[in-house]
């Protein structure tokens, strides 16, 4: 039953990415055909940020008291419509409306499956299951990176919408038959006592001392999670929200973390493909293949840094900040490549591809690591809101940045928000997870 729920959280989540991620790809035909600046897309991109983060936030907090089969699910259908109708719309502001709407409902997505997975695998699994969980980004950003490039490209961008529309109520009919809630709710024992009973089918890869100890058990913790006396517990609404999310030192450090990672992770998504064909005389296909590559790249490294950090006794920024340093080195070296040499921009794009997912992973697991297991929706949705406030202003600012200063005072701004994250992960490099 386990596996059962890694996989239709996966594949669910994937499909989430379908009607996401479709704008990107489809944005330099899609902007030429409605005659939309830059600027303009950038709205709608930030808007869209915007909306995803509160959507997150909200709904991460509510599906801690939600069945994750149906909610996901209703998730997946909210969005669907929503691209049905931006296929279908003439005016801009229909547009903006309609996909803000749908970053909205798209915050119905992480915390169902934060919800699953923090219920079905112990504190020990985490690094390595969310290392395996966390390809559905890869997955499904890969397949619509070159599916709505394509459908744009061949069949008109509105059918860059309506397309993973479809695919996407396919989606929810699968979450229906294949999702289930917690291991209680199917007559089964909570998973700590289901792990302590089977030691032996716990997928643990921390360092093990032969009393079994882990060596990271004899240093002293710099800060962890709230005391939960018992993790089944239900919580009431002031106590999710002020004694584990607002008041918690560790969240709010990974929070703002998270809002420079994901200006580096979206500026290249969201404007990686117009970059690549106004500056580096890119086509449409080989705009959009870029982030295939990205997505692609992501999701070798995931597994291997998800297992290094359960190695390293749950110290998830550790590992992100090593992650963080050639990605820095990468955006330069994009920005110091001339024109004509497209293959070395795409090579650079699946570098930081290859190491920005893992950050981004690692935050949100750390989320569920300093928490209790009952708020880890609300947990997500903090940090996913200060990312997502970081997508929001690069999706503006950089779009505003390329129109009056040109594309190399916008890569200058990716590298300066690198530099800030390092910075503020360098204060989380001991930390760890109560064990």
């Amino acid at each position: 039953m386990r596996w059962q729920i890694l996989e239709s959280t996966f594949l669910g989540y994937a499909t989430f990415y379908l009607v996401r991620n479709n704008l990107a790809p489809a944005q330099a035909a899609f902007g030429d055909a409605m005659g939309y600046d830059k600027t303009m897309l950038g709205t709608i991109i930030t808007a869209t940020a915007i909306s995803y983060g509160i959507g997150k936030f909200i709904m991460g907090g509510m599906s801690d008291r939600s069945n994750p089969r149906v909610f996901m699910a209703t998730g997946l259908i909210l969005s669907a419509v929503c691209n049905f109708l931006f296929g279908m719309a003439t005016d801009y502001h229909a547009h903006l409306f309609l996909w803000s709407m749908n970053g909205f409902f798209q915050g119905m997505g992480w915390g169902p499956c934060g919800r699953s997975l923090g219920h079905w695998f112990a504190l020990r699994e985490r690094g390595t299951i969310f290392g395996v969980w966390n390809i559905a980004h890869n997955v499904g950003g890969a397949a619509i990176g070159a599916l709505s490039g394509y459908l744009a490209k061949n069949y008109g961008w509105e059918n860059a919408f309506i397309v993973p529309g479809i695919i996407a109520l396919v989606g929810a009919a699968y979450l229906i038959w294949r999702l289930r809630d917690t291991p209680q709710s199917v007559g089964l024992p909570p998973v700590e006592s289901y792990i302590k009973r089977h030691p032996d089918r716990a997928l643990d890869f921390s360092k093990k001392n032969p009393d079994g100890s882990s060596a990271q058990d004899q240093e002293p913790e710099l800060l962890h999670h709230p005391d939960v006396e018992d993790p089944e517990r239900e919580l009431s609404t002031k106590e999710l929200f002020v004694n584990y999310i607002l008041t918690n030192p560790a969240l709010w450090l990974f929070a703002l973390c998270n809002f420079f990672v994901y200006i580096g992770r979206y500026s290249l998504l969201d404007w990686g493909p117009t970059y690549l064909a106004e500056e580096k005389g890119a086509t449409l296909l080989q705009g959009g293949n870029s982030n295939t590559i990205f997505e692609v790249a992501g999701i070798f490294s995931t597994l291997l840094v998800g297992w290094l950090s359960d190695r390293l006794g749950g110290r998830r920024g550790m590992v992100s900040l090593l992650c963080l340093i050639p990605i820095l080195l990468s955006v330069i070296a994009i920005w110091m490549i001339p024109p004509g040499h497209l293959y070395l921009d795409l090579f650079f794009f699946g570098v930081i591809g290859f190491f920005i997912y893992p950050p981004v992973m690692l935050l949100g697991v750390a989320g569920l690591d300093f928490t209790s297991k009952k708020a880890v929706g609300a947990a997500a949705g903090f940090i996913g809101l200060f990312g997502y406030a970081g997508r929001a202003v690069q999706g503006t600012g950089l779009g505003w940045i390329a129109e009056n200063y040109g594309w190399n005072a916008s890569l200058s701004a990716i590298a300066v928000c690198m530099v800030l994250a390092i910075i503020l992960l360098s204060f989380t490099w001991k930390l760890r997870p109560h064990t």
